[in-house]
């Protein structure tokens, strides 16, 4: 079978709807359910606390009620967002096995919408290594986002009406308004989403390893093969290595890898320039301005939260260059 082949076959073929889909002649795909437990980091709260270390906040940020401001499919407080914090994910499988021992993680790529293209990635990757795989989503990715965010009529229509509140806009799409919107409303969002997707990881991890997943064995070893933004986390999910859970990791980087900024997100497909500008100006121009006035970003991107601090290491080549090193 060709990439083609694959890909066409399976665009129709695998769905979240059933429990176990026979794809094609080499692989199985199974479906899980997952509960984020670690969406009330997200903004929307009326106030926050990390029990670990006895913090609490009652810093909410505002959310907007104008539509001049931001279109209002996309004015959700996000910790209320239920498919961000409910859905399922595949594992693909090797044909006719019940259980495996050894996984290896995927983790797709910044403003994907769908996990159509990953589909041959996964099948060759499952019959070069006999090993099944884990397609996660990042939150507000793939199948954790509003059915509305993809809407082509809804969000062509976003699109227009952000073009006339930024005249000199570029690269604005209905692929990334939805992203670009959120994202130049709010750029802390990639602060608290990227937070969120590290926790569920650890969590979904927990959860192999309890024994709960009956398709993966509490002891199975774990492996990433990452892409673009992907490739960003799974490289602070290994250089935290929580409870020593990716010691013995290996990691493949797929078109990504450098710190945020020494990327180019500009992309009708990624990020339209108006959002990568307050993007790149409050992760790496104005981050410590923002971090001594909030503290929870302190807390979070801080000591106490290692995965924090990795994440706040990769942010800036010019900044904590020996902390990033070490990891």
């Amino acid at each position: 079978m060709t990439y083609t082949d694959t890909y066409q076959s399976f665009k129709t073929a695998i769905n979240f709807s059933d429990e176990i889909i026979q794809a094609d002649e080499s692989v199985d795909v199974l479906n899980f359910g997952f509960e984020s437990a670690n969406f009330a980091i997200l903004p929307g709260e009326d106030s926050y606390c990390c029990p670990g270390h006895q913090f609490n906040s009652h810093f909410c940020y505002p959310f907007s009620s104008s539509a001049e401001a931001i279109n209002e499919v996309l004015d959700v407080h996000d910790s209320h967002v239920l498919e961000n914090k409910k859905f399922r994910y595949h594992i693909f499988m090797p044909k006719g096995r019940k259980s495996t021992d050894e996984y290896v993680l995927l983790l797709h790529g910044f403003n994907e919408k769908s996990w159509t293209k990953y589909y041959p990635w996964a099948k060759r990757i499952t019959e070069l290594t006999g090993k099944a795989v884990i397609l996660f989503p990042i939150a507000f990715h793939m199948n954790r986002t509003p059915f509305a965010w993809s809407s082509s009529r809804v969000m062509y229509a976003a699109s227009e009406q952000r073009k006339k509140q930024f005249p000199d806009l570029l690269h604005s799409s209905l692929s990334n308004v939805a992203i670009s919107t959120r994202l130049h409303e709010k750029p802390q969002r990639f602060v608290w989403s990227g937070l969120q997707t590290y926790y569920d990881v650890i969590q979904l991890v927990e959860q192999i390893k309890s024994g709960k997943n009956p398709a993966v064995t509490a002891d199975a070893t774990i492996d990433i093969f990452s892409y673009s933004i992907g490739a960003f986390l799974s490289e602070i999910l290994l250089m935290t290595d929580y409870n020593r859970y990716f010691e013995e990791s290996k990691l493949v980087m797929f078109c990504g890898g450098p710190v945020f900024n020494r990327i180019s997100p500009v992309s009708k497909f990624i990020l339209d320039s108006e959002a990568n500008v307050h993007l790149c100006s409050f992760l790496v121009e104005q981050l410590e301005n923002h971090i001594n006035k909030d503290d929870r970003l302190k807390h979070y991107l801080g000591e106490q939260h290692p995965e924090g601090m990795y994440f706040r290491s990769m942010l800036n080549c010019n900044a904590m260059a020996d902390f990033r090193n070490k990891g």
